[in-house]
């Protein structure tokens, strides 16, 4: 077997993916959580994350190259 077909390994599928994020203890009691933003983008689609997090009401900042997703409602305040 060619050793360029070891790099071909099927990713997480969409739904599993966001389900893996919501399982994690910090998000389950309204933590937060970061993912890159790259793998985002790749796996899920930038779209398709940013209505997700609407839709549950959390709100994601971007900051080099991550997003910092804020498992809960609550405003978020920027001391500097």
């Amino acid at each position: 077997m060619p050793a360029r077909s070891l790099l071909r390994l099927p990713g997480p599928d969409a739904a599993r993916w966001r389900k893996q994020i919501f399982a994690c203890r910090a998000a389950a009691q309204g933590g937060f959580v970061r993912r890159k933003a790259a793998d985002v983008d790749r796996i899920v689609g930038r779209a398709a994350f940013v209505a997700e997090m609407r839709r549950r009401g959390f709100p994601v900042d971007e900051n080099a190259g991550q997003y910092a997703i804020f498992c809960n409602s609550a405003p978020i305040r920027r001391l500097c």
